[in-house]
């Protein structure tokens, strides 16, 4: 049986209001789910519409990239969108940079101008250096590797921020700001079509440079690791695809595909 597709009428921020999202939108909520993207997933295997948006309280098996777990416990905010782009699924992935810079602007419409708000290459948030929030990409093709559908979702650290993470972590309630995650819902939503339209008109370059405008550690040496080593260099820009350009000691340009950046400590020492 097909999941139903309309606004439930409860809200998992136990809120009586519905947040005033886009009207091409639609919201669906659910109390506790695995995670919101499989939950979304399951909706877009069986026809939901582009601009379906699935917000949970909590998550019993969040995940971020790689499978790696994501803590989810209830107080954050948990939210995937479904679109369907008309295009390569390898193009599709520009849409992760999509994301960051509407994420970016929504944590930032928030926030005093005196707080710093960055993106980590290539999926992460920071406040005032530590990671506020994630962003992870799912996709699903056709028989003929077509791209069906593709699922943007996050995770945004409102009250509760994990500890001993390999990058430090913060939550905005650490920062006092008294906010529900529903707060956050339409500005998210909002600043998501906004840049989903631009660049679906202009493409990637005007992505690419807010996303770098914005991005941690941007022109300094960090230390991309990786399951099997790392790499050092300075951090120089993106490509086309959204890979990281790193210049290497002896002045080469290398493009990473994959990663987690942190400072380079040796560099600095």
């Amino acid at each position: 049986m097909t999941p139903a597709l309309t606004v439930v009428t409860f809200d998992p921020m136990s809120e009586a209001s519905i947040p005033q999202i886009p009207g091409s939108y639609n919201l669906v909520t659910r109390k506790r789910v695995t995670s919101t993207n499989d939950a979304l997933r399951v909706l877009a295997d069986n026809g939901a519409p582009e601009g379906t948006i699935l917000v949970a309280k909590s998550q019993s098996a969040g995940r971020g990239r790689y499978g790696r777990s994501w803590q989810s416990p209830p107080g954050n905010l948990y939210f995937s969108l479904l679109l369907r782009p008309d295009c390569p699924p390898m193009q599709a992935l520009q849409l992760g940079f999509v994301a960051g810079v509407a994420l970016g602007d929504a944590i930032l419409a928030l926030v005093p101008k005196s707080v710093s708000v960055q993106h980590k290459w290539p999926n992460d948030i920071l406040l005032d250096g530590r990671k506020l929030a994630g962003i992870l990409l799912e996709s699903g093709t056709t028989a003929s590797a077509k791209l069906d559908w593709l699922v943007i979702g996050m995770g945004v650290n409102v009250a509760n921020a994990p500890q001993d993470m390999a990058f430090p972590a913060t939550a905005l309630a650490a920062h006092g700001y008294t906010l529900r995650p529903s707060d956050l819902i339409a500005p998210i939503a909002h600043a998501l079509s906004r840049w989903i339209d631009r660049w679906r008109k202009d493409g990637f370059a005007t992505v690419r440079s807010a996303w770098y405008a914005r991005a941690y550690r941007r022109g300094q040496s960090v230390q991309v690791r990786f399951e099997d080593g790392a790499k050092s260099g300075l951090f120089v820009g993106l490509d086309d695809d959204g890979a990281m350009l790193l210049q290497t000691a002896n002045g080469a340009r290398e493009r990473l595909s994959y990663g987690a950046v942190f400072p380079d400590i040796q560099a600095a020492g």
